[in-house]
C-alpha cells in the first residue's frame, strides 16, 4: 500500500467564476466528498500552503505575477480576463493555494513521508501560459511544481503527463524550449484551445501530443498511450513525473466527446505508476460532478494500491 498525501485547502472553494460557469466550487466538493469514503482513511491529509510570489515567478515572469496578485475585485464583482476566465474576490488566493498544493506535493515525495501525492485543488492551471491567463487558469501549477523541484531539490529531468480532454497549451508553451522538460498530452482535437497537433514536438522531441477525434473512446486512448506516449515517457527517463489529472474526457462530461469510461483513468494511472519514478498528481478539469467524483476516486485508489518507487 502506497502512502499517498492528499493536499487541498478550503480557500480553493472560494473561487467563484459566476452562476452557471462549469468551473464551480461544487467540482472540488465532489472530489473531497468522494475521498471521504472509508477506502481512503489512510490518506495523509495536508493543508495546501499559499504559494509565495517567489515560487510563482519560478514559472511566470514577475510582471505577470504582480498583475494577477494585484487583482482585487469587490465582494460582488467579477473581473473577466478572457471570455472563459473570471476572477472573483477569492480567486487569486485559490490559485495561489492550488500552486502551493502542487509544490507541497513535490516536497512530500522528496522528503520521503509520502510515496505519491494528489493535489485536489482549483482553479485548474494547464492553460495558463507564462504571461497569459486563459481557459479558467491563472497560474500554471504543474509548471511551477516542476521548477520548484529543480530549485529546491536539484532535479533536472521532469515530465508532465496530461490526460485532460483539453490540450495543456500553457504547459507545452513553458516546456517546449527546454530539452530537460517533457510534456505528453492526450486530448480531443478539434477542441479548445486549438493547439496540440502531432507536429508540435519541442526543441528535442520533448513534446508528445496524442490528439483524439470526438467519439474515438477507450480503445483509441489506450492505444495512443501504449504505442506512443508511454514509450516516449520511458525513454525520457524523468526524475519526477507530474500528472495533470483532468477527468473531462469522461463520456458523461458536457464539454467534450472523447467518451472515456471511468476505468480508463484507473488504467492510465496504473501505467504511469509502472514507470517507477517519483510521481505526483494535480487536479485539472472535469465538469460532470458524478463522473469527476468517480474518476478522481479511482485515480487516488490506484495511487494508493499501485507500485511504490
Amino acid at each position: 500500500m502506497n502512502r499517498v498525501a492528499l493536499i487541498t485547502h478550503h480557500a480553493c472553494l472560494a473561487h467563484d467564476a459566476g452562476a452557471g460557469h462549469p468551473e464551480s466550487p461544487d467540482r472540488l466538493r465532489a472530489v473531497i466528498a468522494a475521498l471521504e469514503h472509508p477506502d481512503f482513511t489512510t490518506l495523509l491529509r495536508e493543508q495546501a500552503p499559499l504559494a509565495t510570489r517567489a515560487q510563482l515567478t519560478l514559472a511566470h515572469p514577475a510582471a505577470y505575477v504582480d498583475k494577477i496578485l494585484a487583482l482585487a475585485p469587490g465582494p460582488d464583482d467579477l473581473l473577466m480576463l478572457d471570455p472563459d476566465t473570471f476572477v472573483g474576490p477569492g480567486s487569486v488566493a485559490a490559485a495561489r493555494h492550488a500552486a502551493g498544493a502542487a509544490i507541497a506535493a513535490v516536497d512530500s515525495v522528496m522528503e520521503g513521508w509520502a510515496d505519491t501525492a494528489f493535489a485536489a485543488v482549483r482553479p485548474p492551471g494547464h492553460h495558463a501560459e507564462a504571461r497569459l491567463a486563459m481557459g479558467f487558469c491563472l497560474f500554471n501549477s504543474v509548471a511551477i511544481a516542476a521548477h520548484h523541484a529543480r530549485a529546491r531539490w536539484g532535479l533536472r529531468r521532469i515530465a508532465v503527463v496530461d490526460f485532460d480532454v483539453h490540450h495543456g497549451n500553457g504547459t507545452q508553451h513553458m516546456f517546449a524550449g527546454d530539452p530537460d522538460l517533457f510534456y505528453a498530452s492526450s486530448h480531443q482535437m478539434p477542441c479548445y484551445p486549438g493547439s496540440g497537433s502531432v507536429d508540435e514536438t519541442g526543441v528535442a522531441h520533448n513534446i508528445v501530443n496524442l490528439p483524439l477525434k470526438p467519439g474515438e473512446g477507450s480503445a483509441a486512448f489506450r492505444a495512443a498511450w501504449s504505442n506512443t506516449g508511454l514509450p516516449a515517457l520511458r525513454a525520457f527517463a524523468p526524475e519526477l513525473l507530474i500528472i495533470s489529472a483532468g477527468f473531462d474526457a469522461h463520456r458523461a462530461d458536457p464539454l467534450a466527446q472523447i467518451n472515456l469510461e471511468t476505468a480508463d483513468f484507473g488504467w492510465i494511472t496504473d501505467q504511469l505508476l509502472a514507470c517507477n519514478t517519483r510521481l505526483i498528481s494535480v487536479l485539472e478539469g472535469g465538469y460532470d460532478l458524478a463522473a469527476l467524483a468517480a474518476s478522481s476516486a479511482l485515480h487516488v485508489k490506484r495511487l494508493l494500491s499501485g507500485a511504490a518507487r
